[in-house]
């Protein structure tokens, strides 16, 4: 349709008139009758339903749109084949305000949302680091990317392990946003991403239909990336790292193996159990790489592990803490923006549930899918790589980041979930 379609919000109760009916014709388009009971979730449904339809351009009109309720429309509307085509309502903060968010999740559900040959792992860099510097003032934005052995003459040898399999090598961007204009302004803050551009899980390989999605795999880089934005357009004036852990895992005569023993940059072993627990050694290097950076706050990002979706299912995304003033402030921040959030168990004792006999730890347990508690250990895993013992660390398991297929609420493919909880705390803990 090249019509702009109408859409009106009746927040009267209108069952008497129209039974469970969700959307009804009007003249002009289509009016949702809200259900106060579930309000965000019920108007996304009926953004699903309207997209259904094949509508591609709409107009949100009428005075009972606030942010959250056209935000909720916005996510349900959109799908793979379809970024944008809705027209806000509202003053002009309130409109500024949701192309912003447009802005930057359109960014990241389209970088997750491209195809492997598309997207590898120094484009990977490239794109972010072109999407920073466009939204940043000019001179604030300064990066570099470390290829193949650049990473190991820096010490990332987890990044260089998982990666050297792929004819198209690891990559490591290291992005400094400094909008103080004092080049020795400390690092308040230090965003860390899992930047795998395609899983095949590598030796202990995937099955077809757990592999056909793992384009995904890179969620987390593009989450930082864009909450960093979305930060910036807001109003970030602190200094803050972006740090990307770029690579593809796939299998080759040259591909990290079974027995494998890395050694980490602060000397810790770590033994290859399991190949397909990728992320959490690419993580490492990008944790340490943050710790060095003298951030007071780092917060990692990635679709880590499949135990975190069997936990919290795929509208939640999982928290992890050994800092739990932090994990309370960050549990608040998603709720007020809405990003269904919820906190799975960490404690130091994690760091031992992945034993070896070879080496320090192993990278999960030789078990399918990590055995139980899988998200904490893989959690535990990762504080061996943060300083402070934890303190000022967030580390985000998007298990809502990507569906497989539409929903009722979601068109297959990004979401963009928990890119507003991290920008928000960014903006309130930097």
């Amino acid at each position: 349709m090249a019509d702009v379609v109408q859409i009106q919000l009746q927040t009267e109760s209108a069952a008497n008139k129209w039974g469970k009916a969700t959307l009804t014709p009007t003249g002009s388009g289509f009016q949702i009758h809200l259900n106060a009971a579930d309000a965000l979730r019920s108007v996304q449904k009926a953004g699903r339903s309207l997209d259904g339809l094949g509508l591609t351009q709409v107009q949100l009109s009428g005075d009972n749109w606030t942010l959250e309720l056209q935000w909720a429309f916005y996510q349900g509307f959109c799908s793979a084949k379809k970024q944008g085509g809705v027209q806000f309502c509202g003053d002009s903060a309130l409109t500024t305000q949701l192309a912003q968010l447009a802005q930057c999740f359109d960014w990241a559900k389209q970088l997750i949302n491209q195809t492997p040959d598309e997207l590898y792992p120094e484009q990977l860099a490239k794109q972010a680091t072109a999407f920073i510097t466009d939204i940043a003032a000019k001179g604030t934005v300064n990066s570099h990317i470390l290829l193949d052995q650049q990473l190991l003459q820096q010490g990332w040898n987890g990044l260089h392990a998982v990666g050297r399999g792929s004819a198209r090598k690891p990559a490591m961007l290291v992005l400094d946003y400094n909008p103080t204009g004092n080049a020795a302004a400390p690092v308040s803050a230090a965003l860390v991403g899992k930047g795998i551009t395609f899983d095949s899980g590598g030796y202990s390989i995937k099955a077809t239909e757990s592999m056909l999605a793992m384009k995904c795999d890179m969620g987390g880089a593009a989450t930082v990336t864009a909450a960093l934005a979305l930060a910036i357009l807001q109003g970030l004036d602190k200094r803050v790292q972006l740090i990307l852990c770029c690579a593809e895992n796939l299998i080759s005569s040259n591909a990290y193996k079974l027995g494998d023993i890395i050694t980490y940059k602060n000397g810790t072993t770590v033994e290859i159990v399991n190949t397909d627990a990728e992320g959490r050694l690419v993580l490492a290097d990008g944790l340490m790489c943050a710790a060095e950076s003298g951030a007071g706050l780092i917060i990692d990002a990635a679709t880590l592990t499949g135990a975190a979706m069997t936990a919290v299912g795929g509208e939640y995304n999982a928290l992890f803490a050994l800092d739990k003033t932090l994990a309370q402030k960050a549990l608040a921040y998603a709720e007020q923006v809405q990003e269904p959030t919820w906190q799975l168990p960490l404690e130091l004792w994690h760091q031992q549930q992945c034993p070896s006999a070879y080496a320090d730890t192993a990278n999960s347990r030789p078990v399918k899918g990590g055995g139980a508690g899988g998200a904490s250990n893989a959690a535990g895993f990762l504080s061996r790589f943060v300083p402070n013992a934890g303190k000022g660390w967030l580390h985000f398991d998007l298990a809502a980041a990507f569906n497989n297929s539409n929903n009722a609420y979601w068109a297959a493919g990004a979401t963009g979930q928990g890119i507003r909880t991290i920008s928000a705390a960014l903006l309130g803990e930097a």
